[in-house]
């Protein structure tokens, strides 16, 4: 690898960060660095969700299902992602939360990639103790 060409695979280097492929949280170094956009291979089985509603979103974000079955929640309305490809964008102010209701696969692509919205370390663990993988 030379300082301007990655090649990875998304499903194995999303596992390494929280499904983070791209985005201000990588290495000033790596070409996934960015300030402009993030980009999140997410892998959630059934009954993952977020652990906390964002609330103030600075940012703009589409979300793309590749499989399963995935419901964003926002406020007063609720919509399902159901068939490949369906998606959904929402931008500056719009709280959100979300839901795996089958194993589900997404990309999302958020811009800008500005730091704030991580879930703590103290509320990424499920009812079992287990690291939720979707945080």
């Amino acid at each position: 690898m030379n300082d301007t060409v990655y090649v990875g695979n998304a499903g194995k280097d999303a596992a390494l960060d929280r499904g983070w492929l791209l985005g201000h949280f990588k290495d000033a170094g790596d070409p996934r660095h960015s300030e402009d956009v993030e980009i999140k291979w997410g892998v959630h089985p059934r009954g993952d969700e977020r652990a906390r509603w964002v609330h103030g979103e600075e940012r703009t974000a589409l979300l793309v299902l590749i499989s399963g079955r995935f419901r964003v929640e926002f406020p007063g309305r609720s919509v399902l992602l159901e068939e490949q490809g369906d998606y959904v964008v929402w931008g500056h102010g719009v709280d959100h939360s979300w839901f795996a209701e089958d194993d589900s696969v997404l990309l999302t692509v958020r811009w800008p990639s500005v730091p704030g919205y991580a879930v703590p370390v103290e509320e990424q663990f499920g009812p079992q103790g287990r690291q939720r993988p979707g945080l």
